[in-house]
């Protein structure tokens, strides 16, 4: 008769975390690392769109954030070279870190051109997966956007007391100038047009005004609708000169979205704006761009609890009456009760109270602070690139377009 031998069970085995996440108050959250092995300290935010986490990852505004994705499946469309927002991708402008609750699965696309973790890898972006992203935005919404480190280490060997320290010692966000980490070298002329469906982008051939974007960070969408529109857009770097702005005998001129605090960009930029606004040239401001203007125009800015970070967002618009669902992107506001006589707002957060737009009484300026470009409404919001172009056309004596196509 056989002898039977017998077998034990293994105990029960713990996968020992590849990734950490170290907040500065000492907080450990353990996780499967993905993306670029090192590590990268930043503030840690929440973000609650659905879709575009690449346009997300890559949005310069994101600089010096990790970005927390609150829905669970990310990274099943993979990625591909249309869908990134920064101009240069060589300099990969954008969030250092992300993190996410789903293990990210092989992308299911047909315009996909690589899985997300490979082209993590490639941005140089540290992430983690397999953690309760919901306690996680908890934490943020009570306590704020904690200064974190963010590490990856294929072996599973951290020096936690390390980061820790790291984490600890950030300054953070506040009196941080990033925009002038992440503009353009030089200028440049941008022609490319939104993208079709079936047809991917197209060229301004033949535009009919010539727009100046000063670079704090811009979108590649921005720029696309503008040229769409009719604009010859030239893209300049975020400490151009007001006398170099003007000897290219600009049209309107754009202030782009961006990262950081925007009274540290403000010491070289504000200034610049101020003589621009000494003309009666159009001028247009987006995000950070929206705050630098408020800051010229004699209000303030200061730094949110929590931000405004997703597509999903409900913003009324005072001079229509309409709602609009919008994209946000930022971790500083306007002071609506700072804005001196002649500043009018014109839009404002349902969600908050918080300001979301201006315009100056009498002239051709206004901003706003979500980002049009974005489609989440889908398209709720390009009517303002519309109305900047309508203020171009009407100092020229031409008639205006509808402003909803």
């Amino acid at each position: 008769m056989a002898t039977m031998t017998a077998t034990s069970t293994p105990p029960w085995a713990t996968e020992k975390p590849t990734a950490l996440l170290v907040l500065a108050d000492g907080t450990v959250i353990e996780g499967h690392g993905l993306g670029a092995a090192g590590s990268a300290v930043a503030e840690v935010c929440f973000n609650t769109a659905l879709t575009g986490y690449q346009e997300i990852l890559t949005d310069p505004s994101y600089a010096g954030q990790i970005v927390t994705f609150t829905f669970p499946h990310i990274g099943n469309i993979g990625t591909n070279d249309e869908d990134i927002e920064d101009l240069n991708p060589v300099a990969r402008a954008g969030a250092v870190g992300a993190v996410f609750k789903a293990d990210v699965t092989n992308p299911s696309s047909y315009r996909a051109a690589s899985g997300l973790d490979q082209w993590l890898k490639k941005r140089g972006i540290v992430a983690l997966s397999g953690i309760d992203t919901r306690a996680l935005t908890a934490l943020i919404r009570e306590k704020g956007m904690p200064n974190a480190v963010i590490a990856h280490a294929p072996d599973g060997i951290f020096d936690i007391d390390d980061l820790k320290r790291r984490a600890a010692a950030w300054s953070g966000l506040i009196g941080l100038d990033l925009a002038k980490d992440v503009t353009s070298g030089q200028s440049s002329v941008w022609r490319e047009t939104p993208w079709v469906w079936n047809e991917g982008f197209g060229e301004q051939t033949d535009p009919s005004m010539h727009v100046v974007a000063i670079d704090y960070g811009v979108k590649r969408n921005i720029l696309r609708l503008l040229a769409g529109l009719g604009a010859k857009v030239t893209v300049v770097p975020a400490k151009t000169g007001a006398e170099e702005v003007l000897a290219m005998r600009p049209d309107g001129i754009f202030l782009s979205n961006g990262p950081g605090d925007p009274e540290a960009t403000g010491d070289y930029a504000v200034p610049v704006i101020r003589d621009l606004l000494k003309t009666d040239i159009p001028v247009f401001g987006i995000c950070l761009g929206h705050q630098m203007l408020a800051l010229a125009l004699g209000g303030k800015t200061a730094k949110m609890h929590q931000g405004h970070h997703g597509a999903n967002h409900p913003v009324k618009d005072h001079t229509t009456g309409k709602v609009e669902i919008v994209s946000m992107n930022h971790g500083f506001a306007v002071d609506a009760d700072s804005l001196p006589s002649g500043v009018e707002e014109t839009h404002v957060s349902l969600f908050d109270g918080s300001n979301c737009g201006i315009t100056l009484t009498g002239r051709p300026v206004f901003s706003v602070q979500h980002h049009p470009e974005a489609s989440p409404g889908p398209q709720d919001s390009h009517y303002l690139f519309r109305r900047f172009v309508n203020l171009i056309r009407e100092k020229r004596g031409e008639p205006a377009l509808a402003e909803r196509a």
